[in-house]
């Protein structure tokens, strides 16, 4: 995608929808003790709708895109972002195959002690996690179902069904109840999608579907996850990325734990999205990497800072 897809930089609307979800939860939010021993502040259901020609929908209330080099590697939100996107599509399930794809902040959430108690090695996110979910959801055969592969083959051969979906919920593996062992050592929070294809217009659009949103540290990588993802399956079926359409079921930051944090991102104004250039040359949704994905115009009001998460 060139920068000839975008509106023009100094002609794109700014973009509040981000800051006005987080305005929505301090505002009328309700606040709940939460299994994470932690207070949390959140409401239900909130839609954003990006027209990506509007500019890629990366915030800029704080950087989370300029490049982070250490030890020769891009460790910036939007690359490692990319990079577990990555992961999952190839079907990664552990911290040392995200580690390869360029995604490095899984280790805290499978330690030793986390995944005994799911009889998982340590390092594994468990059969229930998104990778697998997404290429290896088990029949009742024995064999696997690869829906990246599946639901791309249907967009080519019949692309006006309303039948292109992806799900990354496997209900037997996510229960937390008497008699079963959690499979998963993170309940996927997003990963279902619905893709669109418009043959009149060439235009390609992907709804997604939330469950669960640390709005300020999760949510904005989700985002670009999936705006991503709909500029590659735009590229690997031949059509032209249009809209994405988000929904968040519950939406939440924690308090007081991240109440500094979401006045600062409240305190600024947000700029206009920036563009992204992805490499052109990639014709299989598997093989993209992050560094097939430039970022430029991006203008972040504020700096990079650390918000804390309870675990």
């Amino acid at each position: 995608m060139n920068d000839k897809y975008y509106v023009p930089f100094a002609e794109r609307k700014i973009d509040f929808q981000y800051r006005n979800g987080l305005k929505e939860i301090v505002d009328n939010g309700d606040i709940v003790y939460t299994q994470m021993e932690e207070y949390e502040k959140h409401i239900f259901g909130i839609m954003y709708k990006f027209d990506l020609r509007n500019g890629f929908p990366v915030i800029t209330e704080r950087d989370i895109a300029t490049p982070n080099i250490k030890n020769g590697v891009n460790r910036s939100i939007f690359s490692q972002c990319l990079g577990e996107l990555c992961g999952f599509l190839n079907g990664a399930r552990t911290q040392a195959e995200l580690e390869s794809f360029g995604c490095f902040w899984w280790k805290k959430w499978v330690t030793k002690e986390k995944c005994n108690k799911r009889e998982l090695e340590e390092g594994d996110l468990g059969p229930g996690s998104y990778g697998p979910a997404w290429t290896n959801f088990p029949m009742s055969n024995g064999e696997f179902f690869n829906q990246i592969d599946v639901v791309l083959q249907q967009i080519r051969e019949n692309p006006k069904l309303k039948t292109h979906r992806v799900s990354n919920w496997i209900p037997y593996y996510t229960p937390r109840i008497s008699g079963m062992i959690q499979k998963v050592v993170v309940v996927p929070c997003h990963g279902d999608f619905d893709i669109h294809i418009n043959t009149d217009t060439g235009f390609l659009d992907l709804v997604h579907i939330q469950r669960s949103a640390d709005y300020p540290v999760g949510l904005p990588a989700n985002i670009i996850q999936y705006a991503a993802l709909t500029f590659m399956l735009a590229q690997v079926t031949g059509y032209m990325p249009g809209k994405l359409i988000y929904f968040i079921d519950d939406a939440h930051y924690y308090t007081p734990t991240q109440d500094e944090a979401v006045k600062g991102l409240l305190d600024v104004k947000p700029e206009r999205f920036p563009t992204v250039i992805i490499n052109p040359d990639i014709k299989h949704i598997q093989d993209f990497r992050p560094n097939d994905f430039e970022v430029k115009d991006y203008f972040p009001q504020s700096g990079r800072f650390v918000i804390k998460t309870p675990i």
